[in-house]
Order: structure tokens, then C-alpha cells, then sequence
């Protein structure tokens, strides 16, 4: 997981070194840390994908989504990672529902510009096991960020997507892309104390960095989101903190060092009814209960 902000700049301070990694709100890790100033080690983005409806959170990128059968007069939701939580990282095992918060978020358009403030009022769902993800209700509509910004969010695929698939990281808190494949998938994803499941593997052209945790991971063909960045091995370590590693149904580790991963998001439309109403006991629901 990338290192929280504040640590990654008082290592900057020490060290003299450039721009380094930025991402979650603890003093564990988030997505991959590589160098992490704006520089010409991303591909460029499908010309397609643009910034319009992410989000700069104070330590994490995110976006705004909608799910197949939201509507406009719904609550929006802001996607980004468990681990991104303003609260700190949930614990294995942890799952947070429904919980209060006023956290904001500067929304972009297309071209990277902040053009408003959104506000939560709630945390709807987040947890860091099985998956890596954080929800958050606004107090805005679809309808009304329309309305007052011109655009438009997200949506949520609810099919898994396949190895091969072109895709792009968009992150709201670098304003930088990070085009590349899927490579493949983790069966599991281990990192410290989690586990997540199923995780999209990218090729190595997607060397995203701190501040890029909860980033859409989008579907260049459809434009879709299929995932949400959240970590990468940073030095060839072995399951630990910063340095996930892959273990095979048969229980087979394999480490990928400079390898970057992210979170499957097809689950999650299954686990929303009317109104984009959490309802973990709906028929296909797997997102993990408290």
C-alpha cells in the first residue's frame, strides 16, 4: 500500500530526495511507492479516459460512481480505498457500515482542474479485507453535481473483467494517469495483516505511486471502472507492509517486485438496492459483513 502523505514528505525533508511516494492515512503503507513527482515513467492515457468525475482526497485519490441501475435523484457515492479512510486503516477482519462522516473531496473535470468541493455524509461501506475499498455517501445527487459542475460520475462494471484488458489509473491527487494491461490475477494478495482476493495484477507499464491508493482503475474500451488501484510491491519484500505478495490456490508465494495491483469492483453494484442503499443480505452480495 502506498506510505501515508505526511511520513513520505518527512522522509523528502530528510533525505533531499525528490518527490516521494504519497497515499493512505496511517503509518503502515497504500498503493506502490516509486518516485512519485509527476514524470514521464507513466504511459500516456487512452484519449478516451480524462479526469472528469475523480477526486483528490486529503492522502488518496478516488472518484465519484454510480452503479448500473443508480439514478439521479440518487445519493452519489465517492470510490476509493479501505485504507484511505480519514480514521486510519480498518483491521483484518474489519468492516464499517453506515458510520458518520463530513469528509470532502475536490472534485475535477476532464482536463484535471478542481472545480468544486463534495461532501460526505456518511461512510456507507469500507474494509480492507477480501478487497481494499471505502464508499462514502454525499449529501449531492447525481443530479445536482451535474447540475452545478456539468459532470457526470463514474460507472461501476458489474462484470469481471478479463486478462489483456487495456486499462488506466486516474489519480485525482496526482492528476496523472497510468495506462497498461491486466496482466493477470491474484488468487490471493497478501500484505501484512490482509488478504484480498481476486486482486487485477497490471502489467508493468502502470508504475503508480503514493497518492494513487483508491484511484478507478477505468476499462479503456467502455470506459467503465473494473477496479480500484491500491498497492504494488516496492522492493521484492515477502507479504509484508509495502510489499504484497501473490499466493496461489496451492498455496505458492510469489513475490513481483515493481509490480502494481488493484482491487476488483464488479461485486460491489450486487450489494446496492434502491437508492443506492447498502443491503449486504441482497442476492449475490459477497462483499465481507461486520
Amino acid at each position: 500500500m502506498n506510505k501515508p502523505l505526511l511520513a513520505a514528505l518527512a522522509t523528502l525533508a530528510v533525505t533531499g530526495v525528490g518527490v516521494a511516494p504519497a497515499a493512505a492515512s496511517s503509518a503502515s503503507s497504500a498503493s506502490s511507492a516509486a518516485p512519485a513527482a509527476p514524470a514521464s515513467s507513466a504511459a500516456p492515457a487512452a484519449r478516451a479516459v480524462s479526469f472528469a468525475g475523480t477526486v483528490a482526497l486529503s492522502n488518496c485519490s478516488g472518484s465519484v460512481v454510480r452503479l448500473p441501475a443508480s439514478e439521479d435523484d440518487d445519493p452519489a457515492l465517492v470510490m476509493s480505498n479501505g485504507h484511505c479512510l480519514e480514521t486510519g486503516f480498518p483491521a483484518a477482519g474489519e468492516v464499517v457500515v453506515d458510520q458518520p462522516s463530513s469528509r470532502s473531496f475536490g472534485l475535477l473535470n476532464a482536463s484535471g482542474t478542481r472545480v468544486g468541493t463534495l461532501r460526505a455524509s456518511k461512510i456507507a461501506y469500507a474494509t480492507m479485507t477480501d478487497t481494499d475499498v471505502s464508499l462514502y455517501q454525499l449529501t449531492s445527487t447525481y443530479a445536482q453535481i451535474r447540475g452545478s459542475y456539468g459532470i457526470s460520475p463514474l460507472t461501476l462494471n458489474d462484470t469481471r473483467p478479463t486478462a489483456g484488458t487495456a486499462i488506466t489509473v486516474v489519480s485525482g491527487y496526482w492528476k496523472r494517469t497510468y495506462a497498461c494491461n491486466v496482466d493477470g490475477f491474484a488468487y490471493r494478495l497478501k500484505e501484512g495483516e490482509w488478504t484480498w482476493k481476486d486482486s487485477v495484477r497490471y502489467t508493468s507499464a502502470c508504475q503508480t505511486i503514493g497518492g494513487t491508493s483508491g484511484s478507478p482503475v477505468v476499462d479503456n474500451a467502455t470506459g467503465k471502472v473494473v477496479a480500484v488501484n491500491n498497492t504494488g510491491n516496492e522492493d521484492g519484500g515477502r507479504c509484508t507492509d509495502n510489499n504484497p505478495c501473490e499466493v496461489a490456490e496451492d498455496g505458492t508465494v510469489t513475490v513481483r517486485e515493481g509490480i502494481n495491483y488493484g482491487q476488483q469492483t464488479y461485486q460491489i453494484p450486487a450489494c446496492f438496492g434502491l437508492d443506492n442503499k447498502l443491503d449486504l443480505s441482497r442476492s449475490g452480495c459477497v462483499l465481507p459483513k461486520p
